[in-house]
């Protein structure tokens, strides 16, 4: 069942609209990703959704509640790490966690919270002496001290370095194990094809595309490319019969193949036939880097 509600969502600045007609939901335990070029609307969506902006026009219920008219019910059951996010450089990992423990009833423990993500050793070092991915696991840590039942984490990996980067996906599939929905804005194609259940792509304020990433990738015109260099040489009459075939290119011994699922099939038939061995075969599939290049493609340019 949905625990976010978003219809007809439109926001203006000005003559500017930052938002225009966006309609989606969130299934509670899901990962839902947003995804889209700067300036598309992203945040602007996300902060509605949030309590921080007040849409012109559209309802928004967050587990029922309207962000706009009900932020002390939403603060209790709602976490958000901003994209941009600082505290004071003096202030330790301990006092934090206790400072932002005070804001709620009844927070998670403080301790417990610092051993799940792995920030125990840290508990009295200042904020200004964290590195770039401790200071993530404390936003982290900080978004989820409420209980909350839904957290939103804005580009919570920019800037990391790539052991870091991994190390986050596995803390955010453990917090949705955990039965916490994530809303998951980010920039990173393999990140959100890693961990979303579906993605919205947005596009100049509007929803472009929905749908698994799987299902995007599946609406992708990319090729499929097919590289190996062969034990002895083929004839290139049958390489010029391949089904499905865009291109084929040889450098140095090697062969590149554009094509599809078919043009895959075809080559092994074809190796097989003439006992020919393929030494360092690769196949790379269409990602969804290429379907979100296709979907927010300016068509106009």
């Amino acid at each position: 069942m949905p625990i976010i509600e978003v219809n007809g969502l439109r926001k203006t600045y000005g003559a500017h609209t930052a938002v225009d007609d966006v309609t989606f939901t969130v299934d509670e335990g899901e990962i839902f990703g947003i995804l889209g070029p700067n300036g598309a609307g992203k945040t602007t969506a996300v902060e509605c959704l949030e309590g921080l902006r007040r849409p012109d026009t559209g309802t928004i219920r967050v587990a029922g509640l309207d962000p706009a008219t009900d932020r002390d019910e939403l603060t209790a059951i709602l976490g958000v790490q901003l994209q941009e996010s600082e505290l004071q450089e003096k202030l330790t990992v301990r006092e934090a966690l206790d400072l932002y423990s005070a804001f709620y009833p009844s927070p998670e423990d403080s301790h417990a919270l610092a051993e799940r993500l792995g920030l125990t050793t840290k508990l009295t070092t200042r904020f200004g002496k964290l590195s770039g991915g401790q200071k993530q696991r404390l936003f982290i840590a900080l978004a989820l001290i409420g209980r909350p039942r839904i957290v939103v984490l804005d580009e919570l990996t920019t800037g990391l370095d790539p052991r870091a980067r991994r190390d986050t996906w596995k803390l955010i599939e453990e917090i949705r194990d955990s039965g916490v929905t994530v809303v998951l804005v980010t920039h990173f194609m393999e990140e959100a094809q890693r961990l979303c259940d579906r993605i919205a792509v947005f596009k100049q304020g509007r929803i472009a595309a929905l749908d698994t990433p799987a299902g995007l990738i599946g609406r992708s015109a990319g090729d499929t490319v097919i590289s190996f260099t062969p034990s002895r040489p083929l004839d290139h009459d049958d390489l010029a019969h391949l089904p499905d075939a865009q291109t084929i290119e040889r450098r140095d011994g090697r062969l590149t193949i554009h094509g599809g699922d078919t043009t895959v099939n075809a080559v092994i038939s074809l190796l097989a036939r003439h006992r020919i061995t393929a030494h360092q075969l690769r196949v790379t599939d269409s990602t969804l880097d290429d379907a979100f290049l296709e979907l927010t493609e300016d068509r106009e340019n």
